[in-house]
């Protein structure tokens, strides 16, 4: 018997999970908190998410699995602590926009899992602007893997190739295969010979790169002088009130240079500097000076007070203020070959966080000078510039012309496609992503403004929700022509399914694809894995159809926190 599944909350997210699962033909109800047009009274429950009576109504006592999807964690807490009340035994997939909880949670309870639109959606958008065409992520070797689903073409340079070549190049993993004609597992074509023919999808993992960066000296120099323009820009107020200060100064120098006081210049201008600073000099230079210069020394310390709490006034503002840092950040924008990441939400400062981990220079445009995450980017020496990215003087001052490609990650769909049509207007040929919140407008978007990639996080996540619903800690996840398979570690115990068997054999007989194997700390990979017996405590990694995931799931529980 399949799981019974509830999907608590379907909101954007949520209901792509249902119809997900739907699909993948669970058993599943959904539970919203008002009606959803052209869905059915017995598929979806209507009530206070939260209340006893309607997760009753749903199922909860019966259910396998729950999978609450709403956007606030408030709720969702509510909500998880009510179904363990009616079910303590129950599975729990928990959205928590806070990680460190969810951490907490997925430790303290058993069969929770948390889980985050954000992590989920934040690497797709990554690969996105590095160039990557990703369909998917998978948590391979300790990094986050890319995957591509390659589609076979008469002009495709795999065509007529054997699967056999590509199964043994580590950093190209193959992952699933679909052949146009038939039904094939990808470990029976490979060890078969199977060729790519036209028309086949074929799903690989990209093994990411770590770019180092090296700077010269003659970019260093480059900076150097590129800050000082800068300077120019932000501190121009301050320059000008010194400029004043410094004509002032000179011409109390000057003037008593050529009074009948006959000051050498040191004299003259240690004089100065103290009388009109107020510091102090020696007095007895003028207590027997004409009234002249009396008059002039008088007026020379009203103007000197007057230009010196000005100019003081300036200069405590620009260094203590946000000019200061508006100005330092400017300075340190990159030349060229930089990522513009175009608001600092939370998909975006995960996005930031990740290209700065690959090596790659970063550039933040926020219009909140109090947004939670700034001081944390700054602190990473990555510059934030304080303004609204749709004006065009802003994104000049990212050096736009020159990035490598702009993400539009803001929190307003509005907004991210004013931002993204102002950045091709300056710079037509550069790379933009866009974020769009709603999934259903996300693929109209793309087509009508011709963008590189406009990508939905709702979108981008449901599938690793209803992956992990299905079963298991899930390890990546994608969809191949209306298919959803996943990625996941399982632990060989004694009554595993899997275990003493042949990995080739089990994998054709239970229709997976074998990616590595972890055992007494070594790994096994390539085509070592295919002849290799599965034994008692080793880690399998697999990915298969997540519509049978629940067949592996029913006689042994998919390793979770064990990897």
């Amino acid at each position: 018997m399949k799981p019974r599944i509830i999907v608590c909350g379907l909101g954007r997210t949520g209901y792509k999970i249902f119809r997900l699962l739907r699909q993948q033909g669970a058993f599943v109800v959904g539970i919203h908190h008002k009606p959803i047009p052209g869905e059915a009274a017995g598929d979806v429950i209507i009530g206070n998410l939260c209340a006893a009576a309607t997760l009753t109504a749903a199922g909860i006592k019966e259910a396998h699995t729950l999978v609450i999807a709403g956007s606030e964690d408030e709720l969702n807490l509510s909500v998880m602590m009510q179904a363990r009340v009616l079910n303590p035994g129950i599975r729990i997939i928990n959205r928590l926009y806070n990680l460190n909880l969810g951490e907490r949670l997925d430790q303290t309870l058993s069969d929770h899992l948390s889980m985050s639109v954000v992590s989920l959606a934040a690497p797709l958008f990554t690969f996105a602007a590095l160039g990557n065409q990703a369909i998917g992520q998978i948590k391979l070797y300790e990094q986050t893997w890319p995957i591509q689903e390659e589609y076979i073409d008469e002009h495709h340079p795999w065509l007529g190739r054997q699967l056999s070549d590509l199964w043994e190049d580590p950093t190209r993993m193959p992952i699933y295969y679909l052949p146009l004609e038939g039904e094939m597992n990808l470990v029976s074509a490979v060890l078969s010979g199977q060729k790519l023919n036209i028309g086949d999808r074929l799903i690989v993992g990209i093994q990411p790169r770590v770019r180092q960066i090296r700077r010269s000296l003659i970019k260093k120099l480059l900076k150097v002088f590129t800050s000082l323009r800068q300077f120019q820009q932000h501190g121009q107020s301050v320059v000008a009130g010194a400029i004043v200060l410094l004509a002032v100064i000179l011409t109390a120098t000057f003037t008593y240079m050529s009074t009948e006081l006959s000051l050498s210049v040191v004299d003259a201008l240690y004089f100065s500097v103290g009388m009109i600073t107020g510091a102090g000099g020696n007095d007895q230079v003028v207590e027997n000076a004409p009234n002249s210069v009396k008059v002039f020394t008088v007026v020379m310390m009203l103007v000197g007070a007057i230009v010196i709490g000005i100019w003081y006034a300036m200069l405590t503002d620009f260094v203590l203020g946000n000019r200061f840092k508006q100005f330092w950040d400017v300075a340190r924008v990159p030349l060229r070959h930089h990522y513009i990441v175009c608001g600092l939400s939370g998909i975006g400062n995960r996005i930031v966080q990740q290209l700065h981990n690959s090596g790659h220079e970063v550039v933040v445009i926020e219009t909140d000078s109090n947004n939670r995450y700034i001081n944390s980017v700054r602190g990473l020496g990555i510059p934030v510039i304080q303004g609204d990215a749709s004006f065009r003087t802003i994104l000049q001052t990212s050096n736009v012309h020159s990035a490598a490609a702009v993400l539009t990650v803001t929190n307003n769909d509005a907004t991210n496609l004013e931002i993204a049509l102002k950045a091709k207007g300056l710079a037509p040929k550069i790379p933009v992503i866009v974020h769009y919140a709603d999934p259903d407008f996300a693929g109209m978007a793309k087509q009508v403004f011709d963008f590189e990639a406009v990508l939905s996080s709702a979108e981008l996540a449901a599938p690793a929700f209803a992956a992990a619903a299905l079963g298991g800690r899930i390890l990546g996840n994608g969809i191949t022509a209306d298919k959803l398979w996943v990625a996941f570690a399982t632990l060989i115990t004694p009554s595993h399914p899997f275990c003493s068997n042949l990995v080739k054999e089990a994998a054709m007989s239970a229709n997976f694809v074998p990616l590595y194997i972890e055992s007494n700390g070594h790994i096994i990979q390539g085509w070592d894995l295919l002849t290799t017996y599965l034994k008692e405590g080793d880690i399998l990694y697999l990915t298969m159809p997540a519509n049978r995931l629940y067949l592996l799931w029913r006689n042994e529980r998919v390793c979770g926190n064990q990897v």
